[in-house]
């Protein structure tokens, strides 16, 4: 399996980023401070995967943690023998590497990481992670991994054992897709796992993998422009924070299918924010630069949040057959959920599965995840479907025969009832009659309100979903929409706030995402 590509060689000593502060800012995570208790990845043991020895050790002094929160681990070839671990700092078995302390920094570091309160750090050296730990399925203590390395390619037998690994032990990876302007590459390109991008100035690798599927899976801000090393662990710790969050409950009794691998990928890629020129179509669900937007991790709690949500019906019909909407019925009343479930067709019959619901104007995103199953080549093929239940009308769908997501976004979607279809094609091609899944869902009004308040107007709209921001204009006839001339917007009890002068000029409102 050896022959890792670093993602970014950083010779020179620990940056230390302005921006870092507003990355928080944009992803999410300093509203989801404000307005949450203690979520900062408690409970939680991470593994982080760093180049090769001898230098790939994280110093705790940069990081601004302890030395006990880490273990350092790495081997010698031939790999069948159990690594060396130490938990001292210095140690023999390794030297640092900046890189990872800029990596451990974004992603647990203390005070810009995302997840700064993580119960414990495996720092691995990238040789005996993959050939050791996954090659050989040796068992570890941690579901989030960061990978910062990458196999130069696409390597099918690579994004196998990996995947199977995910499968069989409920792990998820997170690996920088590759460096800007190469394709994505192993393990990034795996089934099970999620590829990262990176967002700064519209720079990352880029898909499609050889196969066609959509790649990476999402991307987040960077410490360096281009670098997927620094805008990895931003994903990594967010993954963190949601899988704390349903370890205590914050998704709803059934902690279990909440920290699922699928149900935490699914809310990552619906939570993301949408760029000014992403796109998809039907068969392809994800951007091939920025998968399924730009994280947003208050946006993924506020779904896991929001609650498993069983489905309204299931039906069969036959294969390659229509499948509008059945009576609607049993409507979902939450407006931001998930469910974790499973759907079974047969040899002559595709599966279906309605969840309705009653929709207020506003906007959709809709995210489907499954996985490859363990010891399989191929996947089962699932695919998502809205419909107006009132006309039967399909609104959009996301049908790709070769991608484990499907991904559906619909940024203005009118008031009605919807059926929101999964479903499962049977056949004699199926890898299995039944197949499990995780959905999640987001229907969210935009609600923009302007009220006059003495001598001051004043705009308020709900924190949630976040990526809007408010763009002004002076006039109707010619506008020019700008964020100039407007006060800072205040946060409180989950409510943006901004207020103006009466006398201001500016005289027209609206909400425009993405908000960087």
């Amino acid at each position: 399996m050896r022959q890792f590509v670093l993602l970014a060689a950083v010779p020179s000593a620990f940056f230390v980023s302005s921006a870092q502060a507003q990355f928080l800012d944009q992803i999410g995570l300093t509203t989801l401070r404000a307005l949450t208790t203690n979520l900062n990845g408690a409970g939680v043991i991470v593994g982080q995967a760093e180049a090769s020895a001898p230098a790939f050790e994280v110093n705790p002094s940069i990081v601004g943690q302890p030395i006990n929160l880490f273990t350092w681990i790495a081997g010698n070839s031939p790999y069948t023998n159990p690594p060396s671990q130490s938990s001292t700092f210095t140690n023999s078995i390794g030297t640092e590497l900046p890189h990872a302390d800029n990596v451990g920094n974004d992603f647990y570091g203390i005070p810009n990481g995302v997840a700064t309160n993580v119960a414990h750090i495996n720092n691995y050296d990238a040789d005996t992670f993959a050939n050791y730990y996954i090659n050989y399925d040796k068992p570890i203590t941690e579901h989030i991994v960061n990978q910062s390395f990458t196999f130069g390619s696409v390597n099918a037998g690579v994004d196998q054992i990996y995947d199977d690994y995910a499968a069989q032990h409920n792990v998820l990876f997170l690996t920088g897709a590759e460096r800007n302007g190469y394709p994505v590459a192993s393990p990034a390109t795996c089934y099970n796992g999620i590829g990262v991008g990176v967002f700064n100035n519209g720079g990352s690798s880029y898909g499609p993998t050889p196969d066609g599927r959509s790649k990476p899976d999402i991307t987040a801000f960077g410490l360096q422009d281009s670098v997927t090393s620094y805008s990895t662990p931003q994903v990594s710790g967010a993954a963190a924070l949601l899988l704390q969050a349903g370890l205590r409950g914050d998704g709803g009794v059934n902690i279990g299918v909440a920290t699922d691998i699928r149900t935490l990928k699914a809310l990552l890629l619906n939570g993301a924010v949408k760029p000014a020129d992403w796109t998809n179509s039907p068969s392809v669900p994800l951007h091939y630069r920025y998968g399924a937007g730009v994280l947003n991790v208050f946006n993924s709690y506020e779904q896991l949040a929001g609650g498993k949500q069983s489905s309204s019906a299931t039906n069969l019909v036959a294969s390659g057959a229509a499948h509008p909407p059945v009576t609607p019925g049993n409507f979902i009343s939450a407006g931001s959920g998930w469910d974790f479930s499973s759907i079974t067709s047969d040899a002559v019959n595709d599966a279906v599965k309605h969840y309705f619901f009653n929709v207020s104007d506003g906007m959709a995103t809709l995210t489907l995840v499954w996985n490859r199953q363990f010891g399989q080549t191929a996947i089962n093929d699932l695919d998502l479907f809205l419909y107006d239940c009132a006309t039967s009308n399909l609104v959009a769908c996301s049908t790709s025969r070769v991608d484990n997501v499907e991904h559906i976004f619909v940024p203005k979607l009118p008031a009605g009832q919807y059926d929101l279809q999964v479903l499962k094609n049977g056949g004699a091609s199926v890898v299995s009659d039944t197949e499990t899944y995780a959905l999640a869902f987001a229907f969210v009004p935009k609600t923009l309100t302007l009220v006059s308040v003495g001598t001051s107007a004043v705009l308020t709209w709900p924190a949630y979903p976040a990526g809007f921001r408010v763009e002004a204009a002076t006039n109707l006839t010619a506008p020019v929409w700008s964020t100039n001339n407007l006060p800072i917007t205040t946060l409180t009890n989950s409510t943006n706030t901004l207020q103006l002068p009466l006398t201001n000029a500016l005289q027209f409102f609206r909400l425009r995402q993405p908000n960087f």
